[in-house]
């Protein structure tokens, strides 16, 4: 049998629904944009069941995404994994990503990947607004994002605007506003902010939940993680989505790509085969990733929001682009 064939038939058996399993064949490298805590248990549950090494390098989306373009070709990675379509938008549009296989595209519901399969979606996150208990009842707190530009939250409102994961926010209310919409609502949710900008979500979270800022908005996981680290006797806080099809209640997709160059064609598609199947998926839904699995019909076990209940923006992944209108919204409104 000749190589290609055998790289053929090594492809075709990632989609299968078995997680990858089967004969040890080498070693991969993953650059993961996404959370350490999510990507180590995922690597190391595919190591055990295939037998295959994988190099974890861990970094922002965004500069791993910029990395792999300044590599091109020579390229260590085999797959990137990250925290939002966007980032994988913005490779496979400068076509450095290989197709998944079919089967593995199989396992994922098909708004919940690459519109051109490129890549695949592996699980999914919803924003929406934490606020402090002691500061807020639930009825002061805003049902839409449109509603944080108000200037009854001056100095009371958090953001994070460097972290990746507000990107699909603003193309998603630049969606449905328009781009002027959305760089007259980020200008005035920069006033409201005031010096109450900080490196990252987990930093947002935390001041909400210590009472030095009254609410802000981020994706769901990072209130739940919060409450399992410290407790929730320590609590001071709560999570809350917008009303139905708000442009701030947006379904934010995680997923991975095999990279176009990469050496080891045949283990980085099995890897992708893994993360989606019922193995990969059970892996996320026991975690306290406190994401939702999106492959293989499995449901967290974790006690977030049923999936099956959220109601967020009906934006696409192709609508939310590849971030990079986000990015220069951001660099306008002077907040990055």
């Amino acid at each position: 049998m000749g190589a290609a064939a055998a790289s053929a038939l090594a492809l075709a058996g990632c989609g299968t629904g078995s997680g990858g399993g089967g004969v040890a064949t080498g070693a991969i490298t993953v650059y993961s944009g996404q959370h350490p805590q999510t990507t180590a248990l995922l690597v190391s549950a595919f190591e055990r069941r295939t037998g295959v090494r994988v190099a974890e390098r861990d970094g922002d989306e965004d500069v791993l995404a910029q990395q792999i373009v300044q590599e091109g070709g020579r390229s260590p990675a085999d797959v990137y994994y990250a925290e939002n379509s966007q980032a994988l938008q913005f490779l496979s549009e400068k076509g450095l990503l290989a197709p998944v296989t079919p089967g593995t595209l199989a396992a994922v519901p098909a708004a919940d990947e690459s519109p051109g399969g490129s890549w695949v979606g592996v699980t999914a996150r919803v924003s929406g607004i934490v606020y402090n208990t002691r500061l807020l009842s639930p009825s002061q707190v805003p049902t839409s994002v449109r509603q944080l530009a108000d200037g009854r939250w001056a100095g009371k409102l958090g953001l994070a605007p460097s972290e990746t994961d507000f990107q699909p926010v603003i193309s998603s209310l630049s969606h449905s506003d328009g781009r002027a919409g959305a760089l007259s609502w980020l200008e005035a949710v920069k006033r409201n902010a005031g010096s109450h900008v900080y490196p990252d979500n987990e930093t947002l979270v935390a001041q909400i939940n210590a009472g030095q800022v009254a609410l802000g908005i981020v994706n769901h996981y990072y209130w739940y993680r919060l409450r399992y680290e410290i407790g929730s006797g320590r609590m001071h806080s709560a999570f809350a989505t917008l009303a139905p099809r708000d442009p701030g209640y947006v379904l934010d997709v995680s997923g991975a790509a095999v990279l176009r160059s990469s050496r080891h064609q045949a283990d980085a598609q099995r890897f992708l085969a893994f993360l989606v199947s019922p193995a990969g998926q059970e892996v996320i839904a026991r975690s306290q990733s406190y994401e939702y699995p999106l492959g293989s019909g499995v449901a967290t076990a974790q006690p977030i929001p049923a999936f099956a209940g959220l109601r967020p923006s009906p934006v696409s992944i192709a609508e939310l682009g590849d971030g990079a209108a986000a990015v220069a919204l951001l660099r306008e409104a002077q907040l990055l």
